[in-house]
């Protein structure tokens, strides 16, 4: 069986610097998934053609620099992640070439050959987030695990996450009894569960 062999990580990117290159329905979905992720998300967007909904996210979101012109390499200083979103595959191949030249992590929309990294589906209930990857798959699925993961998952689980942060700061001992003690009380809380069950 195929097996999905990539690493997730969860990437600060209030603190990171994104370019998207696109100013039309792709680079729109792109802009989207990343600020309803990440609201703070430091992102330049460039592009000739700005779609008016994009301009509207931009108007909400302080931290969104859009350009309204072609793309040039210089576009890729000081950047850290890259998203080529064009409807012209040449300038998206020149923009991925040019960002691993530079070492920068890159994205071209629905060209899983050239990319470094997928942008997944992602249910966030407070400071619970979890991502999903169908390897670049099926997109489709990702959205079905996505919704189904918003439905069974309490709305109240950032409460259970609260407090036991509260109570890990009052452990004093070693890391190893941190982490014992965490498991053992949170074991006891899925086995109530299965109980009512």
């Amino acid at each position: 069986m195929e097996t999905n062999e990539l690493y997730p990580i969860f990437l600060k990117v209030s603190q990171l610097n994104v370019l998207i290159v696109g100013g039309g329905n792709v680079g729109l979905e792109k802009l989207s998934f990343l600020l309803k992720s990440s609201p703070n998300a430091k992102v330049a967007l460039v592009a000739p053609f700005i779609r008016e909904e994009i301009k509207i996210l931009a108007k909400t979101h302080s931290t969104v620099t859009l350009i309204k012109d072609v793309f040039a390499n210089e576009y890729l200083d000081e950047k850290h992640i890259v998203i080529a979103a064009t409807d012209d595959q040449m300038v998206n191949l020149n923009i991925f070439l040019e960002a691993k030249r530079r070492s920068l992590l890159v994205n071209l929309a629905d060209q899983p050959q050239y990319c470094d990294f997928y942008l997944g589906g992602i249910v966030t209930k407070g400071n619970v987030k979890i991502a999903i990857s169908t390897n670049g798959k099926s997109p489709t699925t990702a959205k079905r695990l996505r919704q189904f993961f918003e439905q069974v998952i309490p709305e109240n689980i950032n409460n259970l996450v609260q407090n036991l942060h509260r109570y890990r700061k009052t452990l004093k001992d070693d890391f190893e009894y941190k982490v014992d003690t965490l498991n053992e009380l949170t074991e006891t809380l899925l086995d109530k569960k299965e109980q009512v069950h």
